[in-house]
């Protein structure tokens, strides 16, 4: 589950996380008002306007209606409202929205750091994840911030320093100690930056996360450590204990079919395609998906009803497919295992009935438990629903479809 910087940097100051001040803001009106708060509170008199939505890339990105970028600069207290205004309710597109963009619904008035003073202010990367490959989690840190990782990796990976933490021990003091030195940092800027690492590592594994990226981390011209910027991302596997940070989840933010179909506890991607496929299994789903395209189809969507698929479940993951229009033929596939092939036919033809007038062909390839009494269920219904029994009839019966 990904949050917005605004959350994401509330949640690392209470971890103890030096951040870059800000108050989030709704209207021009309020982006305002959170203006002469800031200026209040930290003395800044310039302040950057920064759209809230969950990607990347905001301030190259561009607001299709206003042509404002999706970060801003404002050095007067009177250009936070235009500016503020230009961003609100505006579709942001950068390199990782795609070109449909996202809607802008709220912006955070941050303070403005790079302030001068006895050194010049200085940007690093710094993240923290969990390397699947040695079982550990890694805290990856250049002195190239503010720039796009993925290139700095591929024109200078010698830029990129990597320190593996054992998760049964901790992080120890010696490799905050290394990332610092490792990063050119000396003095008082090294103490604040090997703080600054400890207190992010503690944010990471008390709120379950799968990543931190903070990009940039600044020095400040008076040598403090702090977040100018923060992408969270929780596992959602470990909502259940973390039911604070459960609460910041911004729907508005995710595809509205993958919302439904978590509700209904079906897991559910959407796709290009034009076929809808629904299995029960994340792995078939895969080969599923690999029979669509071998059969000159393009899988739609990744639906898996899990093993205890019923006929409310079947129906449920009928009107999501449903609903995108691509769609032009439904392919279900399921293994009899945990649940009996039977079972799974009535389901189907329930559902076809109870949701009525589905306009697209319907081909259920049943295997497994009673996948023969299955199969005659499906042949006998009268209903626009086709069975198969092996992979190939069924992409054969695609094919046809399409």
């Amino acid at each position: 589950m990904n949050i917005h910087e605004y959350q994401a940097k509330e949640v690392l100051k209470g971890y103890g996380v030096r951040i870059q001040e800000g108050m989030v803001a709704s209207t021009p009106e309020e982006a305002h008002e959170a203006a002469i708060k800031l200026n209040a509170q930290t003395g800044t008199s310039w302040f950057v306007i920064k759209a809230q939505i969950h990607a990347g890339g905001r301030g190259k990105g561009e607001v299709q209606e206003t042509g404002s970028r999706g970060v801003v600069l404002a050095k007067k207290l009177e250009e936070v409202k235009e500016k503020a205004a230009a961003i609100l309710g505006g579709t942001l597109v950068t390199i990782q929205t795609g070109a449909e963009g996202k809607k802008v619904n709220k912006v955070l008035i941050a303070e403005d750091v790079y302030y001068p003073g006895a050194s010049e202010p200085k940007e690093y990367y710094l993240s923290i994840l969990l390397d699947r490959a040695t079982g550990s989690n890694v805290i990856m840190a250049s002195t190239e911030g503010g720039m796009d990782i993925e290139e700095v990796a591929e024109h200078h990976p010698e830029k990129i320093i990597k320190e593996w933490i054992d998760p049964k021990v901790g992080l120890q003091g010696f490799q905050a100690r290394k990332i610092a030195f490792k990063l050119g940092l000396s003095g008082t800027a090294h103490k604040e930056m090997v703080k600054f690492i400890a207190s992010l590592y503690a944010a990471y594994v008390g709120t379950d996360s799968s990543q931190f990226e903070i990009n940039p981390v600044l020095k400040t011209s008076d040598d403090k450590i702090l977040a100018v910027d923060a992408k969270v991302n929780v596992d959602d596997n470990a909502l259940y204990r973390q039911p604070k940070l459960a609460e910041l989840r911004d729907l508005a933010e995710e595809d509205p079919l993958e919302v439904e179909a978590g509700e209904s506890g079906l897991n559910y991607v959407k796709l290009d395609g034009n076929v809808g496929c629904m299995v029960n299994g994340a792995g078939l789903a895969m080969a599923t998906m690999d029979m669509i395209k071998l059969s000159g189809g393009d899988p739609a969507n990744f639906l898996d009803v899990g093993g205890g698929a019923n006929a409310t479940t079947v129906e449920a993951g009928f009107r999501i497919i449903l609903k995108d229009p691509n769609v032009k033929a439904i392919l279900i596939n399921v293994f009899g295992g945990i649940v009996r092939c039977d079972r799974i036919a009535n389901g189907v033809v329930e559902a076809y009935k109870s949701i009525g007038d589905i306009r697209v062909p319907i081909i259920v390839r049943l295997q497994g438990t009673n996948a023969a009494e299955g199969a005659k269920i499906i042949d006998d219904s009268g209903l626009k629903v086709f069975s198969a029994i092996t992979l190939k009839e069924a992409a054969e019966r695609v094919k046809a479809a399409l």
